[in-house]
């Protein structure tokens, strides 16, 4: 009779364990089985993590307004400018504002020998740091990446960059995007 209570005392710790081992198997498959059919993805699919918050370059890739401004950073070889790690504040002139420069300028601009000049206004729009509308209305001007300043005014409580207005603003999983009705132009351009 000595023996036989500490074997049922394993046995029923082997049935427990078994028994919740199955359980969660149970449960996890059926999880598994969920997701597959809800997404029809496997592997790191399922991973969420900040990389899959857009960076401020994809936000203005997949705008329908960013177009212009899109093909200048890439002629201008600037894409690690708005997908560095950040945090970073872009300021992103929407295609009608590009379209407001004079005739022939974004076509003389995005040639290879004016690289170098279309690079520096594109980072005439790059900020470091996560600065939203309420933060930008108690600065009088903002450090950008060509080493340069834009001034910051306030108009009816509201922050106007370099003479442009804030029309939209999006977070990025690197900072912030916000688009702006104007092109800004560095003091010497």
């Amino acid at each position: 009779m000595k023996n036989i209570k500490p074997l049922l005392l394993v046995f029923a710790c082997l049935f427990f364990a078994f028994s919740c081992k199955n359980n969660s198997k149970d449960s996890s498959s059926e999880s598994v089985t969920t997701e597959e059919n809800n997404t029809n993805k496997t592997g790191q699919a399922f991973i969420v993590d900040d990389a899959s918050t857009p960076n401020c370059l994809q936000i203005a890739m997949g705008s329908p307004d960013h177009k212009t401004l899109v093909a200048a950073v890439q002629a201008a070889q600037v894409e690690n400018a708005l997908v560095n790690v950040g945090p970073l504040t872009v300021f992103a002139p929407t295609d009608a504002a590009f379209s407001a420069l004079p005739e022939g300028t974004v076509e003389n601009l995005v040639k290879p020998e004016n690289k170098e000049v279309l690079a520096n206004i594109l980072k005439y729009h790059v900020t470091p740091g996560n600065l939203s509308t309420s933060i930008l209305t108690k600065l009088p001007k903002l450090g950008q990446a060509n080493n340069q300043y834009v001034k910051v005014e306030v108009v009816d409580g509201k922050p106007v960059i370099g003479g442009a207005n804030i029309i939209a603003s999006v977070k990025a999983g690197n900072g912030i995007v916000h688009v702006i009705d104007k092109v800004l132009l560095p003091p010497n351009e």
